[in-house]
């Protein structure tokens, strides 16, 4: 069930790899936490609760390397370069992972939801902000959504655009917004230790001031920032938004 697939990005100057569960139904892109690769979500057992999903061909789970997130939490590099590694990640994303996707679902059309954790949700978030003609869904769990506080001080073009919560105020009326408008972002988080619900609530506001159809999901002070709240999460929210 399992398909692994890893090439040289030259949009990113390395390789890269992309990892497939599945073999039929909705495509969903799953991004990994800062620090994690395409396999991530397997060793953390989250292929594991979505066997039912996977099995029943209702999804096909693809994921990639966290190439941006790794540079965002790495300590050491300046404000500057992380945005523009975000946006050479997103373009990676559009121009190399959707189209293997599409080629792989035999659909060059077909809209893909797009999930993730912390990091991960960030990049869900944005994908479907940037790109709404693309991907129909977002499900953020544990959400990280302002990358400013990792900008050491910068304000950058590069990262005013890799960053919804920046460009979508700004945003004219337009195609764009019109299609985000027919979208759904849910936005889910626990309450307990790690967690900072006030990001949720920060973005939906953002969302619902330009009319972008959204939801923030409390799942409780028993729900931490960590593995076993999200293969809680994700399977519920799968198996709605594919029934």
């Amino acid at each position: 069930m399992k398909l692994s697939s890893r090439w040289y990005s030259p949009r990113l100057n390395t390789e890269v790899l992309v990892c497939r569960w599945g073999h039929f139904g909705q495509p969903v892109l799953l991004f990994p936490t800062a620090g994690g690769d395409a396999e991530e979500c397997e060793r953390f057992l989250m292929i594991k609760v979505l066997m039912p999903l996977l099995e029943a061909g209702r999804i096909k789970i693809y994921t990639c390397d966290s190439v941006a997130g790794r540079t965002w939490t790495d300590g050491e590099s300046p404000g500057a370069h992380r945005a523009r590694v975000q946006n050479a990640f997103d373009s990676f994303v559009i121009k190399e992972v959707v189209p293997a996707i599409r080629q792989d679902c035999r659909s060059s059309e077909i809209e893909i939801i797009t999930a993730g954790a912390s990091i991960g949700a960030f990049n869900a978030f944005a994908a479907i902000c940037r790109h709404p003609d693309v991907f129909k869904a977002a499900v953020c769990m544990s959400g990280t959504y302002d990358l400013s506080r990792w900008m050491t001080g910068q304000h950058t073009l590069d990262f005013h655009y890799s960053s919804p919560l920046h460009f979508l105020p700004h945003m004219g009326e337009g195609l764009h917004l019109e299609k985000l408008r027919e979208r759904f972002v849910i936005l889910a988080t626990g309450e307990g230790r790690w967690e900072s619900p006030g990001e949720s609530w920060r973005t939906a506001h953002v969302l619902g001031s330009r009319g972008v159809p959204n939801r923030v999901d409390l799942w409780g002070k028993d729900h931490d920032h960590d593995w076993p709240t999200w293969r809680e999460m994700l399977p519920q929210y799968l198996d709605k938004l594919t029934a």
